[in-house]
């Protein structure tokens, strides 16, 4: 059963968003993720002040979380975001091990405000080859197999 949300953590969320704007250190994203009741981390968007194309809001917190964990897993956590989060948001937080995910904002929202990503979910559906903006193709996967055979073959692995 998902824990019940905290608007408290959402309304965090949203303030940093709004702040980030109107100091004009980047786009108009906040995130939270909590334990136990308690904001461990927090992100806002800072994509162009660190010309960093994946600093979402939503990757810098997971990213202080997981610093303050000293963990790459945040099993036990709750990601509460300003908006909802974009494909590359929500993939890090399944890696994550993300418990829930609360937003406040929709993807329609973002989009009426220039940050539309539903082409991206329409890429990904696609055929690797078939992509329109960044065509994929395999080179090299035997060769590339090599660094599989070597992780499993490993004793110093650590499953994630």
């Amino acid at each position: 059963m998902q824990p019940s949300a905290n608007p408290e953590f959402l309304r965090r969320a949203i303030a940093l968003a709004t702040e980030n704007v109107e100091t004009g250190a980047g786009g108009p994203f906040g995130a939270v993720i909590v334990r136990d009741g308690r904001i461990l981390a927090e992100g806002v968007n800072t994509v162009t002040v660190a010309n960093d194309p994946t600093a979402h809001a939503e990757v810098n917190a997971i990213r202080a979380a997981a610093k303050a964990l000293g963990a790459f897993t945040l099993a036990g956590c709750r990601l509460y975001s300003s908006c909802q989060p974009c494909p590359m948001c929500l993939s890090a937080a399944y890696w994550a091990r993300m418990d829930a995910v609360y937003y406040g904002a929709s993807a329609e929202d973002a989009a009426r405000a220039g940050f539309d990503d539903a082409f991206l979910y329409d890429e990904l559906r696609k055929n690797p080859a078939e992509r329109k903006l960044l065509p994929a193709t395999q080179l090299l996967g035997e060769e590339a197999w090599a660094s599989f055979a070597a992780w499993i073959a490993s004793a110093h692995k650590i499953a994630y």
